[in-house]
């Protein structure tokens, strides 16, 4: 008889507990692990619909349909030969209490990087990006910032809780070099004349090639340590439907991850997926688009700590 143990990856709908069907670990400190996924179930910053809360699940449930794939197309190496993952599940904070959540996220994100594991979060609305830089900017130091997004995320205006303030506010407590860091998808208003961000807006990213973006990315990150943060409205609705703010006019799914697996062999340190919010998804195409997202940075990662071992 063919027993779970026997063939656990072999179903695409069964035991969708960890991302990836990865193991649940809730305290991943003490694992050999060399990133912990981490779920971030906060939507209470969202000025659009709210649903993102659930984001994470529907991200660990699409992601069965990844893990049955032992070399993923079309990188040339199976990734679990090259990385532990752990799960640890969903951050627990005191229901509608953002600032308890906001020092959860740091402090548990901090002792993560602490004992020399990285990080990929799935959010959760794009707040969440922001304790999350004050952790790694506590082991790395300043940081560049890739940003995918429809939004820059810069406005001063928001509350102190509001996913459309974490860009404002990284730079200003020293977190991130806005002068090496990038945005990539923009297509809403922002103040060009105080915009120190570089940014390639979604026409032009449709219209570039993704080498091409790539080019732009590298240069302008230069030296510094990558932050990796993916708002999944920067791809058009077409391909992300169950987004709280969705704008027309984003990039494809494949366009993303083609930039995304051009960054192999630069030096990602931190990596997150937000704003996914399965209410409004239709046949799971954002939660996969989101897991999918997550699984190239994962391969990036792997693939620049390959090179430098």
């Amino acid at each position: 008889m063919t027993t779970i143990a026997d063939k656990p990856d072999y179903s695409l709908y069964s035991n969708a507990f960890g991302y990836l069907r990865q193991p649940l670990d809730f305290n991943p400190l003490k694992s050999d692990a060399d990133v912990v996924v981490l779920g971030l179930p906060f939507d209470m910053a969202t000025t659009g619909r709210s649903g993102g809360r659930m984001g994470p699940g529907a991200i660990r449930q699409a992601s069965v349909n990844l893990a049955w794939e032992d070399t993923r197309w079309p990188w040339d190496f199976k990734l679990s030969e090259h990385l532990n993952i752990v799960d640890a599940g969903d951050l627990v904070y005191d229901c509608g209490d953002s600032a308890d959540f906001t020092q959860r996220v740091e402090e548990f994100a901090t002792a993560i990087l602490a004992s020399g594991k990285a990080m990929l979060s799935f959010g959760g609305d794009h707040f969440v990006t922001l304790p999350l830089l004050r952790a790694h900017h506590k082991t790395h130091g300043k940081m560049a910032l890739l940003h995918f997004d429809a939004h820059t995320d810069t406005y001063s205006q928001g509350s102190q809780y509001d996913h459309g303030t974490m860009f404002f506010h990284a730079p200003n407590e020293g977190l991130i070099d806005a002068s090496h860091s990038i945005q990539i998808g923009i297509r809403t208003e922002y103040n060009r004349d105080v915009h120190d961000f570089k940014v390639i807006d979604a026409a032009s990213a449709n219209e570039l090639s993704a080498d091409d973006i790539v080019a732009q990315i590298i240069d302008r990150i230069g030296d510094l340590p990558l932050y990796i943060t993916f708002d999944i409205d920067c791809l058009d609705p077409a391909f992300a439907p169950g987004t709280g703010t969705p704008v027309c006019g984003g990039l494809t799914s494949d366009k993303a991850m083609k930039i995304i697996r051009g960054l192999a062999g630069v030096k990602v340190i931190g990596m997150d997926v937000v704003e996914v919010a399965p209410a409004y998804d239709h046949a799971e195409i954002t939660a996969l688009a989101g897991a999918t997202l997550g699984l190239e940075m994962l391969h990036v990662w792997a693939e620049f700590n390959k090179r430098n071992r």
